[in-house]
């Protein structure tokens, strides 16, 4: 089997209202370029990677005179192929190389008559357990709904999140208001719903000495973990020795140097495995074997996944022995995906691991034509950026939060 042809489509699939961040805004809806990887049997193979948009294109098109001929089944040949080591201090592909790696494993499911998960080893479990992932939201633009900017709204948006899904575990995405603002919004969400348990993610804005104010004064919730409440390894270490919260990260262990450095000088407890981030799903298993090794707990991270990508995380949640944590996931913010059938549904708080071969999703190809036009439409949107605070750029540590008394909409396009 060889590989006769690359596409890549990218894709603006509406969210029901924008989310904030501390770095910025994803604005009403996801970018998402979706890759398909076709072989000589007629097989197509699906991936997804985010952000980018035209760049994103052109870099997978780039990659045509790499992959085409090549055997779908030499996957670490192609992690060489594609992201050489040496080579990538020039030409960091490792996100590239994980929208590959999905439609290779796709393909080859396919062609053995077999789930990816069979490919990795075998399922440990038919279902994954997920997080509701809780943001600060801006109304939407359209509909003027959906804004969660309040104590109060951020604990009715859990609430309506765990009758429709089933959560039993809550992440509070913050670092947008001033720390003592969000830290009564936290202890607000805890105390409304008992018997859950919770996590809190500033995204790496804080001071050292702010992480570790904040998280002393969380040590009696039922926290899973405090996420990157600071940037870098070692203030993680610092934050660690003096906060008795288990510490979590995508942003500082993202990679197997960062993991062998984690290992030898714990600065974090808990990695966030991320099947872009780290190259793979592939990647992410051997990554979660060394933190099996060193007793180090392991969660999937999400990065604004559509239906392909989330397809990925259920087959890595299935086969992990050491996933004891629910998975992060933005999917239930999504108005709609460009898979048959529309968006995978939560039971339990929990999404089922696919049975059909490959990933076990399809493309709606009404959808992708639909979502495309959607995206040469508006473009892409700078992640970075507050739509809300023109010109805002945080400091790391930050000095410049929202005002939380401000209810004005943003002015998006739509």
């Amino acid at each position: 089997m060889k590989i006769v042809n690359l596409r890549a489509t990218t894709v603006s699939v509406p969210l029901e209202a924008p989310l904030r961040h501390a770095n910025g805004c994803h604005w009403g809806r996801f970018v998402r370029t979706i890759i398909e990887v076709e072989t000589d049997n007629g097989l197509v193979g699906l991936g997804e990677m985010g952000g980018g948009g035209e760049s994103a294109e052109a870099a997978i098109a780039a990659l045509k005179t790499y992959v085409v001929g090549h055997d779908p089944a030499r996957l670490e040949q192609l992690r060489f192929l594609i992201a050489n080591p040496t080579a990538s201090l020039y030409n960091n592909r490792t996100q590239l190389l994980a929208a590959l790696e999905f439609a290779c494993l796709d393909v080859l499911g396919q062609a053995w008559g077999v789930p990816v998960c069979d490919l990795l080893g075998g399922r440990l479990r038919d279902r994954v357990p997920f997080a509701a992932y809780l943001f600060f939201r801006y109304p939407n633009p359209r509909t003027g709904a959906g804004e969660v900017r309040t104590a109060e709204q951020v604990v009715a948006h859990a609430r309506e999140l765990q009758r429709l899904h089933g959560f039993r575990t809550h992440k509070l995405k913050a670092g947008v208001f001033p720390q003592d603002y969000e830290l009564d919004v936290y202890r607000a969400l805890a105390a409304s719903l008992p018997g859950c348990s919770f996590r809190f993610d500033p995204n790496a804005v804080w001071s050292t000495e702010q992480a570790i104010r904040f998280g002393q004064a969380i040590e009696d919730l039922r926290n899973d973990y405090l996420e990157d409440p600071v940037y870098g390894l070692h203030g993680m270490r610092r934050t660690r020795e003096m906060v008795r919260v288990p510490l979590a990260t995508n942003t500082v262990v993202v990679n197997f140097e960062q993991l062998a450095a984690n290992v030898l000088n714990t600065a974090v407890d808990v990695i966030l495995l991320d099947t872009t981030f780290w190259g793979g799903i592939r990647a992410c298993v051997k990554a979660a074997a060394v933190c099996e090794t060193f007793q180090l707990g392991v969660a999937v991270h999400s990065s604004g996944e559509l239906g392909i990508q989330l397809a990925t995380m259920l087959h890595l949640g299935a086969v992990l022995p050491n996933l004891t944590f629910a998975a992060d996931a933005h999917y239930h913010h999504l108005a709609d995906d460009i898979i048959v059938g529309g968006p995978m549904r939560y039971v339990d708080g929990s999404i089922a691991v696919p049975d059909a071969p490959g990933l076990g999703v399809k493309l709606d190809r009404d959808k992708l034509g639909l979502y495309g036009e959607e995206y040469k439409r508006l473009g892409g949107y700078p992640y970075d950026q507050d739509p809300g605070r023109p010109g805002w750029s945080p400091l790391v540590p930050n000095d410049r939060w929202a005002d939380p008394a401000d209810g004005r909409p943003a002015g998006i396009p739509y």
